[in-house]
């Protein structure tokens, strides 16, 4: 396996892996919290850094049929969320290219 490069965020807070405190989008990026994951709360931003992305399927969620892809912290490989790839109901093409960190895993530092 070769090095890890991972991007440091700028600014104030960052949102970060609970496990292992690798940066993953800064608080600017937050879009909404009004959102369910498989463990409760579950927040949508705009963009993150230091994933990896799952392969892509269809997941029936609480708005509808999607088609997301897992998301993986890159240090750990904790699963963090996921991302919206397609949404197939014209109300909620606006979560594509986004993405949702569940609540429980990641930690908010300033």
């Amino acid at each position: 396996m070769g090095k890890l490069f991972k991007n440091y965020l700028n600014g104030s807070p960052i949102f970060c892996c609970s496990s292992c405190k690798t940066h993953l989008s800064l608080h600017e990026q937050l879009i909404s919290k009004a959102f369910q994951g498989r463990h409760g709360t579950a927040y949508l931003f705009g963009e993150c850094v230091n994933i990896s992305v799952g392969p892509s399927e269809d997941r029936n969620l609480t708005t509808g049929m999607h088609i997301v892809a897992d998301i993986y912290c890159i240090d750990c490989c904790e699963l963090l969320g996921w991302k919206y790839e397609f949404a197939k109901e014209e109300s909620q093409k606006y979560k594509v290219g986004k993405f949702i960190l569940e609540k429980a895993k990641i930690k908010k530092e300033n």
